[in-house]
């Protein structure tokens, strides 16, 4: 779990979230090219829900590319897949 922590601290650091979720999906993809290099580490592919202030205002899209930026160095390397979830606590009231 050492990238999980990894992209927690620093998704923590950048967007001081009310809450965060992030989930190991790699295991549904264990057929996958990505999962069978020599370099692999089950750590390929990540579900991330995120809550921030720094999300009001902005678009669906504005809030990936911040959330990828801050992870960049992670989706060059080993992160094969990110779905992301980002969303500010204003939208929370829809029950999801």
């Amino acid at each position: 779990m050492q990238l999980e922590a990894q992209m927690r601290e620093k998704l923590i650091a950048a967007f001081l979230p009310t809450q965060l979720a992030i989930v190991n999906e790699s295991h549904k993809h264990a057929h996958h090219a990505a999962m069978n290099g020599a370099a692999n580490t089950g750590e390929t592919h990540f579900s991330i829900s995120i809550v921030s202030d720094r999300f009001a205002e902005r678009s669906r899209i504005e809030r990936h590319r911040m959330v990828h930026q801050v992870l960049a160095d992670e989706l060059a390397g080993p992160v094969h897949a990110l779905a992301v979830k980002a969303r500010a606590p204003d939208e929370l009231g829809d029950g999801s």
